[in-house]
């Protein structure tokens, strides 16, 4: 969304973290030309800009003395033009709104992943049935190698592409992929430079992890020493967990490159900012959606790769290979199971890009009011001081 304001970052290095929010009435801490406000002023509990429908009633208070919004303190509603409040978010909240991206903007997701999925399911089907048609070949191998970069280029392009759909989703703006493709695509190869560059950081701190247990058991073999391979086992796992602290680290910055239009250097330090001080509310929710992913995405496969086992018979065991995913299957079942991945693929990738998106956004509403940006952009009024985010520090937290 390269013409919405409150993306842009913010001109100060260092941001507040969630106790040093500014009041709501304060002018926003983003720059960014505001959009204009509606001349009408809001519904109450949509954008805190009018009385309360039937009239003024005690603060807190509905017709019936029920509470405005459901909020246990009286506070209105926080203003929701799009998928989620535009307030500190729970992990639910993240949840449902990367469910609402894909439910409410259906033909625009669903399109963009079934693509791709579609074309990473007739790429790896064609490589295996080569390798069907010629067992000898090195195609299994070729098939192999294939899959990793290709899969790295649809995850490239399905970032970009998502990333634009969530950002106005927020504001409850509809979006084409026309339009998303035209917003993501001068992004598109930083971003894929971001992604490589990420991806040999984690290779390079595995393999400076584990270098030193490669290389002594070369050296040694076969009468290592069993003591000194536990110490240098121990290094090579504490290089992993490097790894994994490291990509939390940079994890957001994807969705800084697409939406600050920064280079490739300031979205990695952009992520890191944003991600001080959060590392295992960050962790937590990523690892949360990649389990929910793995699971909706299994289950869904499940059926097809086991009447792909069926439809193969006698030549899935009559082989070698990994049973279920062999390149030596029938076409037959090579089709019905990449039908499973197709399917599988159409439904998660858009729900794992949301939720990155919204993970960003979040932080960025804790760090620096981006909901009064975001408020401002959607054509809302700004929420009062004594709206949930300001008024209760519990309401800022999970």
């Amino acid at each position: 969304m390269t013409d919405t304001p409150g993306w842009a970052p913010p001109s100060s290095s260092e941001q507040p973290g969630e106790e040093g929010r500014p009041p709501a009435a304060a002018p926003a801490t983003v720059p960014g030309q505001s959009s204009p406000h509606a001349s009408t002023p809001p519904a109450w509990g949509g954008g805190y800009g009018g009385p309360p429908p039937g009239g003024p009633q005690p603060w807190g208070g509905a017709p019936g003395g029920q509470p405005w919004g459901g909020q246990p303190w009286g506070w209105p509603q926080s203003p929701k033009p799009g998928v989620i409040p535009l307030r500190p978010l729970g992990v639910g909240e993240i949840l449902d709104g990367a469910v609402s991206t894909v439910r409410r903007h259906w033909r625009t997701t669903l399109g963009i992943s079934l693509g791709l999925a579609a074309l990473q399911q007739t790429i790896i089907v064609l490589v295996q049935w080569q390798s069907y048609k010629n067992p000898d070949s090195v195609l299994p191998a070729v098939a192999t190698l294939v899959s990793v970069p290709l899969a790295l280029l649809i995850g490239v392009v399905a970032t970009a592409l998502l990333t634009m759909v969530v950002s106005r989703a927020i504001l409850g703006r509809p979006v084409t992929i026309g339009e998303a493709w035209r917003d993501a695509r001068p992004r598109l190869l930083q971003l894929l430079g971001l992604t490589l560059l990420n991806a040999l950081i984690m290779l390079g701190i595995v393999l400076l992890a584990a270098a030193p247990l490669i290389g002594y058991l070369v050296a040694t073999s076969p009468d290592p020493n069993p003591g000194l391979v536990v110490l240098l086992v121990l290094v090579a796992i504490a290089g992993i967990a490097a790894a994994f602290w490291v990509a939390i680290q940079l994890g957001l910055a994807a969705p800084a490159l697409m939406l600050e239009k920064q280079g490739v250097r300031a979205a990695f330090s952009r992520s890191r900012r944003l991600v001080r001080g959060s590392w295992w509310r960050v962790f937590g929710i990523s690892a949360l959606a990649w389990i929910l992913v793995v699971v909706v995405a299994g289950i869904i496969q499940a059926p097809f790769s086991i009447a792909g086992m069926v439809m193969a018979g006698d030549e899935l065991f009559g082989d070698s290979a990994a049973a279920g995913f062999d390149p030596g299957l029938p076409p037959a079942a090579l089709v019905v199971i990449a039908l499973g991945g197709l399917i599988s693929g159409t439904l998660t990738i858009p729900a794992s890009a949301a939720i990155n998106v919204l993970i960003y956004v979040d932080q960025r509403i804790r760090r620096e009011a981006l909901d009064i940006e975001l408020t401002r952009a959607a054509g809302l009024a700004e929420p009062g001081p004594a709206g949930p985010a300001d008024g209760d520090p519990a309401a800022a937290r999970l």
